[in-house]
């Protein structure tokens, strides 16, 4: 299936590895220029690098930490140095650190929501404006199976990132009409280094086992593992296509089933 993708532009928000590469990788395959970026200089350029040497759509890189004041600011100009403007925006950032909600310090809450959900929403401002213009756009926000079934001992992220379904949900409505699309894609279980550092964080807060810990958690899914980046990184592809001009003010899940509700 041709996605209609190449010669697109595309932002894609902490893309240094895990789930962010993934789907700059997916998209650059399609034909699309891609600006990574992330707090890794040298990460970011082997990536760029390795995107841009497949062939297809070509990579670059801008150096931003989304918990500094200025990271709207140094993202817009980057996007407008590097692709000129932007088709495509992958809203992702970092998770905040484990723990319960009635432990949470306010402080650390405070400025979490500033870089998980101020960010995304700000960004987002900035950059809807040429989409509507152009009466062409795909907002695609990565958030957690977490906003639909919280997750246990990850109490501030189920908190801000479900924010960011609400955000979601009254944007996607407001433009519509001008042929923007906006979407959340939910990840289950994805096996990335943040996975790897969660399960590591049970074990030790449980006492089992790293390998009893993910035993436990594959039980839970009821495809019976975790899935691919490269598996949820497709299903970004898509949303970002021109195929999926349709479907809007979505919440997509890619969990292996993992979530219970219907």
């Amino acid at each position: 299936m041709d996605l209609g993708l190449n010669g697109k532009r595309a932002l894609v928000m902490s893309s240094s590895r895990g789930l962010g590469l993934g789907i700059a990788q997916a998209l650059a395959a399609e034909g699309v220029d891609v600006l990574l970026t992330g707090r890794s200089a040298d990460k970011l350029a082997e990536a760029a690098e390795a995107i841009t040497a497949q062939g297809a759509g070509r990579a670059r890189y801008a150096v931003v930490d989304l918990t500094h004041a200025d990271a709207v600011e140094r993202l817009v100009a980057a996007v407008g140095d590097t692709l000129g403007g932007v088709d495509i925006l992958i809203n992702n950032t970092g998770g905040p650190p484990p723990g319960r909600m009635v432990d949470a310090d306010p402080g650390v809450l405070a400025s979490q929501f500033d870089a998980m959900v101020m960010t995304v929403i700000s960004l987002t401002g900035r950059l809807m404006p040429e989409m509507r213009a152009q009466g062409w756009g795909r907002v695609i926000t990565i958030g957690s199976s977490g906003v639909i079934q919280p997750i246990p001992n990850l109490g501030l992220s189920n908190a801000l990132r479900s924010a960011l379904v609400g955000w979601s949900k009254s944007l996607s409505g407001d433009v519509a009409a001008d042929g923007v699309t906006v979407n959340m894609l939910l990840p289950g279980r994805i096996h990335t280094e943040r996975v790897d550092e969660l399960d590591a964080a049970a074990s030790k807060r449980t006492g089992a086992s790293l390998e009893d810990t993910r035993a436990a958690s594959r039980a839970t899914i009821p495809a019976g593992r975790y899935g691919t980046v490269a598996e949820f990184a497709a299903v970004a592809a898509f949303l970002a296509s021109s195929q999926a001009s349709y479907v809007t003010g979505s919440l997509i899940r890619c969990d292996g089933g993992a979530i219970k509700s219907v």
